[in-house]
């Protein structure tokens, strides 16, 4: 399959080369006055290149995406759509089915939550708990998003130790030409769906600001699913040309989920868009404080700050899970109302400042580049689980007197330097080797109720631990507009508080559960032809040493249950490729019948456990295919595109269970979907529609052994959406 896909690959660069009798020669011209007022994206996807501001790129994959030219549901971020284009993203589809926000995972790694990947918006950490709690519930609206950026695994480097890399959210700048500027989004869709969007921003002098306002209402495909959030974000920066730019934002997220609950096998099967929870809510207030700065200390050396604060929250309100899935929450005769309710709390404060700083010198006239940072971090995680509440059916937290029968206050403190070096040999080889160390302090205490009479206390603990994460990475440029790039890096995962202190879940937890690391590696070619064509094919290697997972068990009495434990190592192994064609201006490049782009994103991931008694199993949540393809049409302001995408099958746990009874384990049914969307614009006002899911197709893409669970969440159906736009 990689054969035939850099076949193809080079045949198309040959052929696009030879009839446009293209060289590698690059033309100078010399301007006297030149101002770049705006950039214009015309091909789907990019690259970082070798380093942007103070972070280096060489000799990894990295891919960017630019938001305005990917034709999607913004509304409901559809992930499916959004990053339809990156080979192998994995989505857990539960932000329209009673959850937050949508997850992901690369090559084989879990999609939940986005739990494997360092996920940031404008350079900070969102999550929770980049290392205690790497879970993530507020993503900014892609209506304010420009654009995103993704490096795979060879990020652990500089970013954090994660083995699934760094997804990066750059949202919307300030106009710099215009005082104010304010664009203004309305949505309509299915299931009573109503998005409202506001936007201003402007400059004055040194100053400039940008602010947001995201309003959206969904009732669900599903009964029991209403969906209320606001989202926000308000920045205000100072600089002074290149010299210097410093930017406070402050942004935030407020919601009220009502959460329709899994499904189990025979259920999902009769109806899909059943619901058997009426009264499970959660909410999860969310604030974030940045103050980024950038310098320009002198034509070599760049230094950066970011320092952040998080003040994040996740409040659950829900029938107690006793007795699985199939357990109904229903009134009941005998103490004549329904069941009380159990409600959580968990309350997350961290802390972080990273300073890096990047400076060009030079070895025998040839510029090398180094960049080096440190970033510290203070995260404190108190949780409170198992408050008996009301018998009602609103979202209220109040807890009887017994109080809770959980409650335990997590700590972590972590420091880590890092360092690359960009050794420019000739001028076309590069050699980039890294260093990471990372060190964590984590501590706990509190306790447990183990019986009615009798309560645990947690002594005080404590773990340190010091890890060293080192790599190395090659770019070779055959041609100016192609390079092939490899890599080898270590990456690393530490036990997080949801793996060790589970909240609402029906799993049990393994007490010997401890850190995994493992190691990255990849090898590409990439490029870019003239607007015509853009490819990206490599090969990749993930080795997961004592990987975290869930596996089905039975107890003496033949009652199944799952287990979350250390499983075995994982080896995943495979490829990736990414092909777009403009089609129009391959043919003719002086054409203006607009232009048709194809495009193809396909993953091949052989995700399998090497030892032990799963030794051949497939690893959980690693579908073999992953494939996407589309064809799109523009010109003079109309886009109409349509995108498939297939996912084959793939499993709950690691034993591969065909079937259980609980519904959190079992297989997750290959699917395909079919998506469509329309736009057009003209002058300052623009209008979007979309027939997301064409055929209707019943598939799912999670079993959960918690919230929003558990059991299976099945993915919405045939939905549409209507978007009018205005920019003034």
């Amino acid at each position: 399959m990689k054969l035939l896909s850099y076949s193809f690959t080079v045949l198309l660069i040959h052929y696009v080369s030879a009839i446009h009798g293209q060289s590698d020669t690059t033309k100078t011209v010399t301007y006297k006055d030149l101002i770049i007022s705006d950039v214009k994206k015309t091909i789907g996807t990019g690259t970082m290149g070798e380093e942007k501001g103070t972070w280096i790129y060489a000799g990894r994959k990295s891919e960017v995406i630019a938001t305005d030219s990917i034709g999607s549901n913004k509304a409901t971020n559809n992930t499916r759509e959004l990053m339809g284009r990156i080979p192998g993203m994995n989505v857990s589809e539960t932000e329209t089915g009673g959850f937050v926000s949508n997850g992901f995972g690369l090559r084989g790694l879990a999609p939940l939550q986005s739990a494997e990947m360092n996920v940031r918006q404008n350079g900070y950490n969102v999550a929770g708990d980049v290392m205690g709690y790497n879970e993530v519930y507020y993503l900014p609206p892609m209506e304010a998003v420009e654009r995103i950026e993704i490096v795979r695994g060879a990020g652990s480097l500089q970013f954090g130790p994660q083995f699934g890399g760094m997804v990066n959210y750059i949202t919307a700048q300030a106009p710099k030409t215009r005082k104010l500027e304010w664009r203004s989004s309305l949505t309509g869709g299915s299931y009573v769906l109503i998005n409202i969007f506001n936007s201003l921003g402007g400059t004055l002098g040194r100053f400039s600001y940008y602010a947001y306002c995201q309003y959206r209402h969904m009732d669900g495909f599903r009964p029991n699913n209403v969906n209320d959030q606001y989202l926000g974000m308000g920045r205000i920066s100072y600089g002074h040309g290149s010299t210097y730019n410093l930017s406070l934002e402050y942004s935030f997220l407020r919601n009220k989920i009502q959460m329709p609950g899994g499904l189990t096998d025979e259920w999902f099967a009769k109806d899909p868009a059943a619901s058997y929870r009426p009264r499970n809510w959660i909410t999860t207030p969310w604030n974030i404080v940045a103050l980024n700065g950038e310098f320009s200390l002198s034509a070599q050396t760049q230094l950066s700050i970011s320092v952040s604060y998080g003040h994040k929250s996740r409040f659950l309100i829900w029938k107690n899970e006793d007795g699985g899935t199939a357990a109904l929450d229903t009134f009941m005769p005998g103490i004549g109302s329904y069941v009380p309710r159990e409600v959580e709390k968990e309350t997350m404060d961290n802390s972080s400042a990273e300073l890096r700083v990047l400076h060009h010198y030079h070895i025998r006239g040839r510029e090398q580049t180094l960049a080096a940072g440190v970033r510290a971090g203070l995260s404190v995680f108190h949780t409170q689980e198992g408050g008996m509440g009301s018998c009602g059916f609103d979202m209220k937290f109040n807890v009887d007197s017994n109080g809770f029968e959980n409650e335990a206050h997590f700590t972590n403190a972590n420091l880590a330097v890092f360092a690359e070096n960009i050794f420019r040999i000739g001028r076309c080889i590069s050699i980039t080797p890294g260093l990471r160390i990372e060190y964590l302090h984590s501590a706990v205490r509190g306790y447990t109720t183990v019986s009615d009479t009798d309560m645990v206390l947690y002594a005080d603990g404590a773990k340190d631990r010091a890890v060293m994460l080192g790599g190395v990475g090659m770019e070779i440029k055959p041609s100016s507009f192609s390079d092939i790039y490899i890599n080898v890096n270590r990456a690393y995962r530490p036990i997080d508080y949801s793996t060790l202190f589970p909240f609402g879940t029906v799993s049990k937890i393994d007490k010997s559960l401890h850190d995994a690391d493992g190691y990255n590696a990849e090898l590409g070619y990439r490029g870019h032809r003239l607007n015509m064509l853009c490819w990206d094919v490599n090969g990749f290697l993930l080795l997961y040493k004592d990987k975290p997972g869930t596996v089905l068990e039975t107890d003496a009495s033949g009652n199944e249950y799952t287990v979350r434990k250390n499983v075995s190592n994982s080896l995943h192994l495979g490829i990736e490729s990414y092909l777009e064609l403009n089609l129009i201006k391959t043919i003719s490049p002086s054409s203006h019948i607009g232009d048709v782009r194809i495009f193809n994103s396909l993953a091949y991931v052989h995700a399998r456990y090497t030892e032990g008694i799963y030794r051949g199993k497939q690893v959980e949540y690693a579908p073999d295919i992953i494939e996407r393809a589309g064809i799109s049409y523009a010109m003079r302001g109309l886009t109409i595109k349509t995108q498939i995408s297939y996912q084959s099958r793939s499993y709950g746990d690691a034993t591969n269970a065909e079937y259980s009874k609980g519904a959190v384990a079992g297989v997750i049914p290959a699917y395909y979907v079919l998506d469509c969307s329309a736009s057009y614009s003209i002058g300052r006002f623009g209008i979007c529609a979309g027939l997301n899911n064409v055929f209707d197709s019943q598939y799912f893409t999670l079993r959960a052994d918690e919230y929003p669970g558990p059991g299976i969440m099945p993915s919405i159906g045939r939905n549409f959406y209507l978007t009018f736009v205005t920019k003034l």
